[in-house]
């Protein structure tokens, strides 16, 4: 009988290089919120992809970039210990940076550290359907001329090249082992947190500039109801008055829109129906709080 291996994959990368869709695609299903926005992910979501006899553990972790506030902070040293307790890391990097569109020198300040810690990782050069493949060629001898990749695989995230050939070069690498986690299970995430990620998404995609940023979601009571349905109360903390009128709309309207893009996600995503409730409050200081960084993994000294 062929032994069954487990492990862990941390997947580190520039805000929007494409990691929380990259591990959706691996996993088979959604365990990441995706927007166009950068620094969506705030931290550290396990995704379970099962490949073979392998069962992988990705983490998707915030992109990394300069700090400036204590969230920024907290944000960035969780990726960093993420790709440090892993068993393998994936350095995903959007190719349009090194084909002459766009900023590379966030890549070269992870290149910069990964020289530094003395890690090895796996070069997944992302969005190659949208650049030049002539580029690709010289972009990818750049990169691994850095001498921190023992490996490079191009894909798209989005469309599905490449992925496969990552997915069982990441099979391949796991220890062996029992299984970490049930094999139908997709996700390591409470479900409470998981709807309130579904929530943020949602606002992500519908409110503009900076605001989005100044906001988190928390599921304040989680309630079985008739037959399989479930009563979900969320709330939105924003630092502003202005804020929560924006999040409101007009008549009220943003926030029926989003509570009603956010329910018909979650009723899909746990097959059952799903009542969902959002009130909007003002927590001028919520990122100075000690439990909301808590509550989800962040260290709130870093």
């Amino acid at each position: 009988m062929t032994a069954t291996r487990a492990g862990f994959v941390a997947i580190i990368g520039a805000p929007n290089a494409g990691k929380s869709t990259l591990v959706n695609r691996l996993v088979g299903s959604k365990v990441s919120i995706v927007t166009h926005k950068v620094q969506t992910t705030r931290f550290p979501i396990r995704g379970v992809m099962m490949r073979g006899q392998s069962q992988v553990v990705l983490v998707d972790t915030p992109g990394i970039f300069a700090p400036k506030r204590r969230l920024d902070r907290a944000m960035v040293k969780s990726a960093w210990e993420g790709a440090g307790d892993a068993d393998g890391i994936v350095h995903l990097i959007d190719a349009r940076h090194w084909t002459g569109h766009g900023d590379k020198s966030e890549d070269e300040a992870i290149i910069a550290r990964l020289k530094e810690i003395g890690a090895k990782a796996i070069l997944a050069l992302n969005k190659i359907d949208l650049v030049e493949r002539s580029g690709l060629l010289a972009a990818t001898q750049a990169l691994f001329d850095t001498g921190v990749y023992s490996d490079v695989v191009m894909i798209s995230g989005l469309k599905g090249d490449g992925v496969d050939q990552l997915a069982d070069m990441l099979a391949a690498r796991m220890p062996e082992g029992p299984y970490l986690f049930p094999e139908d299970q997709s996700a390591d995430m409470p479900v409470r947190m998981l709807a309130a990620e579904v929530t943020r998404e949602k606002l992500m995609l519908r409110l503009h500039q900076e605001i989005p940023y100044q906001l988190t979601v928390e599921t304040e009571t989680w309630q079985k109801i008739g037959k399989g349905g479930v009563k979900v109360e969320q709330l939105i903390h924003v630092s502003r008055e202005g804020h929560r009128s924006i999040v409101l709309g007009k008549g009220g309207q943003t926030i029926k829109e989003v509570g009603t893009a956010a329910r018909k996600e979650l009723s899909e995503i746990l097959g059952v129906p799903v009542h969902l409730f959002l009130r909007v409050k003002v927590s001028e200081r919520w990122q100075d709080n000690r439990e909301r960084f808590t509550a989800i993994g962040l260290d709130f000294d870093a």
